[in-house]
This record gives C-alpha cells, sequence and structure tokens, in this order.
C-alpha cells in the first residue's frame, strides 16, 4: 500500500496538536493525506473510528473512494487477503484485527445542518473533513463535539483525538475558517483554545504546490494560469484567504482591487444625505449600515487633495454588526428595542443628519400580536420597506456589482460603492461572498449574508437623476 508523504504531510501526522487545518492552497495533497491518515490509524488501532466527511455524498465517493488514488486502489491487496471488507453502497471500511475490535473508516456526508443530528451519539476518534470551507461552522461544532476517546484505546503513539480538515480558500464557511485557524495564530504554531473553542491544541499547516513533490508543478501552475484572472491565480497558488476562487465578486473586489474601495474616511459634506439601511437578526446577526450618497460635490481627503464622486455613489461610512463575538454566523438574540437604542445611541455621536432607509421588509410583519418594526418605531427608530419582490435578490446582486465596477474607473461617469477602511464587517465579508451553486446570479443564502442583504437593500433604492437624494421604497 503506497503511503509515502510529503514533508508537510508529515508534519501533519506527527504534530502533537488535536485540531489542524492543512492546506489553503491548490495542489497540497490535502484529500491524499486524509485517506493516508484514515489507513494508518485504522490498521494501527483495533477500535479506532475515523470518519470522513465531505458536504456532498457524490464528491465523497468520487474523490475519496474511487478513481487511481481512490480508497480501493489503495487498500486493494488488504481487500483481497479478506483484511479490509468494503460496503460501498453504505461508505464503510472495516479492518480485521483478529481477536480485537474492529477498526473502521466511515465515508459521510454532512450538506444541511438538519443533516448533522444523524452523527448524535456517535464517538469519532479521528475526524478528518475534506473542503472544510463548504461548512457551516454549526455542522463543524457539532461534529467535533462528536470526537472524544472513552474506551481504552491503544493509540500506538499516534494522537488521539485527532481533527484534521483541508480546504482551500472560499464558499461559505471561509469567513469561520479563517477566523479560527489562519487568523488565530501564526502557522505552525499550536495553542490552546479555550472550552467554547473546544479546548483542543490547534494548528493551521499551510501547504503549497511547491510542497508537493509527486505533481508535475510547472503542468499543474500553467493550468492554474489559465483561469485568466492574475488575482485568481495568484489565490490559488499562494492560499491567499483574502480571495476566494468563484465568489460573487472576485473578479472586481481583489487584492489589486481593494484600496480602489476601501477608503480613509474623510468629512461628509453637508449638502450629501445619509441614510441608515438594516437587516434584521437575532439568532443569526442583524447589520446597520449608514451610507452617504454623493451628490457631485468634492470633499477633502486627510492629505489635503481633493476628490469627486459621481452623483448617486454610495460610501458606507459606519456600521454596527450584531454578532456574536468570536462565532460566525452567530446573533445576539437582542430585541428589536435594544437594537433601537443602540442604532439612537450610535447616531448621537454623528455631525449629520441620519434619514430613514430600507429594512427587511419580514420586520413589517405582525406575528403574535408583536412587530418588530412597530417596536423599533416606538423606540425612535422607523424604516421604509425594502424591495423584495421576485427578481430583486439578482437585480440587487447586479447592482451591488455594477456599482463596485464603477468604483475602479476615475473619473467616474456612473454611481460607485466604497467603504471606510474601518468598516471591517463589510471588507471581511462583501470580498468573499460565494454564488449558490444552483441560482449563480445570487449569494448562497446559507452563507453569513447578513451585510450582503443590508447593502442589497440600500442600492436598490431607486435614485433620482440629477438630485442629492433618493425616493424610498416602497
Amino acid at each position: 500500500m503506497p503511503t509515502e508523504l510529503t514533508a508537510k504531510q508529515q508534519l501533519a501526522l506527527e504534530s502533537p496538536a488535536s485540531e489542524i487545518l492543512y492546506g489553503g492552497a491548490a495542489g497540497g495533497g490535502k484529500s491524499y493525506l486524509m485517506r493516508v491518515l484514515a489507513i494508518i490509524y485504522a490498521m494501527a488501532i483495533p477500535g479506532c473510528q475515523i470518519y470522513i466527511f465531505r458536504r456532498l455524498s457524490d464528491d465523497l465517493k468520487s474523490n475519496h473512494l474511487y478513481g487511481e488514488g481512490g480508497l480501493l486502489v489503495m487498500l486493494a491487496g488488504l481487500i483481497n487477503q479478506g483484511r479490509v471488507r468494503v460496503n460501498e453502497q453504505q461508505g464503510n471500511i472495516r479492518f480485521d484485527h483478529g481477536d480485537q475490535p474492529e477498526s473502521a473508516i466511515y465515508l459521510r456526508h454532512c450538506q444541511h445542518e438538519k443533516d448533522m443530528y444523524k452523527y448524535d451519539g456517535v464517538e469519532i476518534h479521528v475526524l478528518l473533513i475534506d473542503e472544510l470551507t463548504h461548512f457551516l461552522e454549526t455542522i463543524y461544532r457539532f461534529l467535533r463535539a462528536r470526537v472524544r476517546v472513552s474506551t481504552n484505546l491503544d493509540t500506538r503513539g499516534l494522537a488521539l483525538p485527532r481533527i484534521l480538515g483541508g480546504t482551500n480558500p472560499g464558499n461559505i464557511g471561509h469567513n469561520w475558517v479563517r477566523r479560527c485557524f489562519v487568523r488565530s495564530a501564526k502557522p505552525l504554531e499550536i495553542h490552546k483554545v479555550s472550552d467554547e473553542e473546544g479546548g483542543m491544541l490547534r494548528q493551521f499547516i499551510p501547504a503549497f504546490l511547491e510542497d508537493n513533490p509527486h505533481l508535475d508543478q510547472a503542468a499543474y501552475a500553467a493550468g492554474l494560469a489559465g483561469l485568466g484572472d492574475p488575482a485568481l491565480v495568484k489565490a490559488k497558488l499562494k492560499g491567499d484567504w483574502d480571495i476566494v476562487s468563484g465568489g460573487m465578486l472576485d473578479d472586481i473586489w481583489n487584492i489589486e482591487t481593494q484600496d480602489k474601495i476601501v477608503l480613509e474616511p474623510f468629512a461628509i459634506p453637508n449638502g450629501w444625505e445619509v441614510t441608515r439601511s438594516f437587516d434584521w437578526g437575532s439568532s443569526k446577526p442583524f447589520s446597520v449600515g449608514w451610507w452617504a450618497e454623493a451628490n457631485g460635490e468634492d470633499v477633502t481627503l486627510r492629505d489635503g487633495t481633493t476628490r469627486s464622486f459621481a452623483p448617486g455613489s454610495l460610501i458606507r461610512i459606519h456600521e454596527w454588526y450584531g454578532c456574536k463575538k468570536g462565532q460566525s454566523n452567530v446573533g445576539l438574540k437582542m430585541l428589536a428595542a435594544e437594537i433601537a437604542d443602540g442604532i439612537k445611541e450610535r447616531e448621537s455621536f454623528f455631525p449629520f443628519k441620519v434619514t430613514d432607509g430600507p429594512a427587511d421588509s419580514s420586520i413589517f410583519s405582525t406575528e403574535n400580536g408583536m412587530c418588530i418594526a412597530d417596536d423599533m418605531a416606538d423606540a425612535g427608530i422607523t424604516w421604509t420597506k425594502a424591495d423584495k419582490s421576485p427578481g430583486s435578490r439578482v437585480n440587487g446582486a447586479e447592482l451591488i456589482r455594477t456599482h463596485l465596477k464603477a468604483s475602479l474607473t476615475y473619473p467616474m461617469e456612473e454611481p460607485g460603492l466604497f467603504v471606510f477602511n474601518h468598516c471591517r464587517n463589510f471588507i471581511d465579508l462583501m470580498p468573499i461572498m460565494p454564488r449558490d451553486e444552483k441560482k449563480t446570479d445570487d449569494v448562497d443564502t446559507e452563507s453569513e449574508d447578513h451585510v450582503w442583504d443590508e447593502t442589497r437593500y440600500r442600492v436598490s433604492m431607486p435614485i433620482h437623476k440629477g438630485t442629492t437624494g433618493r425616493v424610498a421604497a416602497q
């Protein structure tokens, strides 16, 4: 059975860390490492329960069971000897240890949050998750909680329990994976996380094409160059977590264009209108954005120079993102009146007046005698209804793209979309917004899309050509 590992793969095998992210760039050998680890643990430790997850069942078997480097080929000799039994339909691979307990590799998928409860109660000793950024954080946390060793296993010197995720940047889980693994410590550094984060020893092992001598690196790199977009090629080769592949905005907002979209704050002219927009959330985050709309009047920048923006250009000058600290896509469960009070407090420090803007139309619904919009109005904050008519999501996405693209030209001819550099949630979330796999003209609604929706409501407000203001959507 071939198990030749690269130096980086060997590092992952021998690491004392119990929770590892491996990879980040194309060609680093992530999937092969998982199969080798699964086989090593299954052969070495009687009774060891190893789970390999991918989000979709078809991807799971095509990537790990079949093909030239799949488990069936890797285990062919042991299968012929009767030491390994494979149930392809169920995705179960069992290893015979004589009079000791069988070990097993289970190939499993978990596409939606409801699917994770199928694994409630199982005991996982080794958890291997392929394409980790394809998973929601809630699913990962649930599966991680199943990882434990309550039996008296002879580990044969191998680290247990063990979690290893492999992935490239992008997709619905990009933000939480980046926060938990990439930004939480220096590469290769092992650190113990809090009990709220699982209490494990965590490590990020970046792996690149040049770390994998088993590939024709020149040919592989040439194939990536065929993607065309230089920023995307760099992201694939270098594992840049500030860019995503196949995202809604990756062709517009990337490392080469970010400086044109993200601005140093400047004083807002008195003639500009400032409006707020809102996407409601309780168990999920809420998002409030404050937008200054240009009227063609020049502004003075911090360095003393002046700049003009096309009339109708929107600049995100402030934000409030109601997300639980240290977690992604988890709300604060604040009451509507509490959010309204927080908005009023923030606006009390603004040197300009804020006019009512669009909010998620669902807050205007009355359920069990309660209405979120009414509760906020009683506290002094009112809204107009955002456009949520059929087709509004796709139209809003196109408007965001159109505005951002206009921001890249100078002098500007059409309204652009900009953000002040202290609006970190907008800057972190917008460039990595994934497309829906089926409705590719829209973002994936299972992603952390609250800032996106709130922005979409604002750009969808009709422009009055030649004036300084907009007509609120009804």
